[in-house]
């Protein structure tokens, strides 16, 4: 599991692909952060940390495009699974690195908040007077960390199911935006059956009681949950492979 976790970590910085991600994250997330605080004069990240989840929903998905559809076009996927490993530990390999990748980016995004802080106070026109919620930003960055880590189990999960990498995202961004749009539209439906069955499968309405830095543990249940049946879902589909 190391040696996959090494080997795919270098993958990233050896080509352009891990500087290309970094680079459009933190772009991306300094504009929502511009025109969710900044432009409006406020320090209420609240907003902010929802439009984040949209930001993921893009960016992570083009993350594990690659993760196995690369090794399936470039016929390499058989060594992976010949190698003196798991299917387990090859697939948690993956998923480490990409993680990894996350916790990266979102250590140097925090940089975009210098300004909320650097600003708050009576004298300056730019923002608000009133210094940003620490503790709510922190349970926003642990939240975004469960659901980036959901997020990216579903896109190692689609990868392993195709070899065209636009298709791994286009694939991986519609179930995630399925995901979204249950939460936001559920309120719309009359059935109260159906409207809890929806509720309860939101990721955006289980992220929620985060914006408030109140540590949800049925949401944190759920997120794992979420990771752990896709993680387990892509061992499956190369334990099927195996036995063909």
């Amino acid at each position: 599991m190391i040696a996959i976790f090494k080997r795919e970590m270098r993958a990233y910085f050896t080509t352009s692909i891990g500087y290309i991600f970094l680079a459009v994250a933190l772009a991306l997330s300094a504009i929502v952060l511009g025109l969710t605080t900044l432009l409006v004069k406020s320090s209420d990240t609240g907003l902010y940390f929802s439009f984040l989840l949209f930001v993921m929903m893009i960016i992570l998905p083009v993350l594990t495009m690659r993760t196995f559809s690369e090794e399936k076009k470039t016929k390499t996927e058989q060594l992976l699974m010949t190698a003196p490993i798991s299917t387990t530990q090859m697939v948690m390999g993956k998923f480490l690195s990409s993680f990894c990748m996350l916790i990266i980016f979102l250590v140097l995004n925090c940089i975009n908040f210098i300004p909320l802080f650097t600003y708050a106070d009576t004298t300056s026109s730019i923002i608000t007077s009133v210094p940003p919620n620490v503790s709510m930003i922190l349970g926003n960055i642990f939240a975004i960390i469960l659901v980036g880590m959901s997020f990216i189990a579903v896109g190692l999960f689609v990868s392993s199911l195709t070899e065209n990498q636009f298709a791994a995202v286009v694939m991986t961004i519609a179930i995630l935006l399925g995901f979204l749009l249950i939460g936001i539209f559920n309120g719309m439906i009359n059935n109260s059956v159906i409207r809890t069955v929806l509720s309860w499968l939101s990721i955006y309405n289980r992220y929620t009681n985060f914006t408030y830095a109140i540590l949800d543990i049925g949401a944190l249940i759920y997120y794992i949950s979420i990771t752990g049946v896709f993680l387990f879902l892509t061992v499956r589909v190369f334990e099927a492979r195996k036995y063909r």
